[in-house]
């Protein structure tokens, strides 16, 4: 399975405990819903290798799993901050008007006066809202080589053309 045919829903933190367990950091909008993808890819050693869940438990704040073959702390430490994925094709489909991050890199940022702000080359969640991370191709008029514009529909967001790839935003080029 290639890179592009994964979606990244969480990585590995610290291990935990003696038998092979991992705190798990889940970027599903319900953090046990990264639990509901099976089988998980994991990018270990630059590779993406498929894995099996054990189990999987809530503990204080926070997720943990064990991983198939993984039964002692040391094994579990080589997996410590790496990725997990899922094949795009087990996502379930969107309603009109939502979209996975995945969908939004790479996009063109256009505003409203026709400016070209960038590309879209990350996304981040504060809390509140998500935030579009755009980078342009070089520092522009405004001395602005990234922007995070927040993902806020109908105010910030005016349209994502998925078939144009772009998206059209209220936003002054100043900022």
């Amino acid at each position: 399975m290639s890179e592009k045919d994964l979606v990244v829903l969480g990585k590995f933190g610290a291990v935990y405990g003696i038998n092979g367990w991992l705190k798990v950091n889940s970027y599903t909008d319900i953090p046990e819903g990264i639990f509901d993808y099976t089988p998980w890819q994991v990018k270990f050693q630059g590779n993406w290798q498929p894995m099996q869940i054990a189990s999987w438990k809530r503990h204080s704040n926070s997720l943990i799993a064990k991983l198939s073959d993984i039964n002692d702390r040391d094994l579990a430490q080589q997996y410590v901050n790496a990725e997990i994925a899922v094949a795009a094709a087990a996502l379930p489909s969107l309603d009109d008007g939502e979209f996975y991050w995945k969908d939004l890199m790479g996009l063109s940022v256009i505003n409203v006066a026709g400016y070209h702000l960038g590309q879209v080359t990350d996304l981040m969640e504060t809390g509140s809202n998500d935030v579009l991370v755009v980078k342009a191709n070089r520092t522009d008029a405004f001395g602005k080589g990234e922007r995070l514009i927040p993902f806020l529909t109908d105010t910030v967001i005016k349209e994502v053309n998925m078939a144009q790839q772009q998206i059209l935003v209220d936003w002054d080029p100043a900022f």
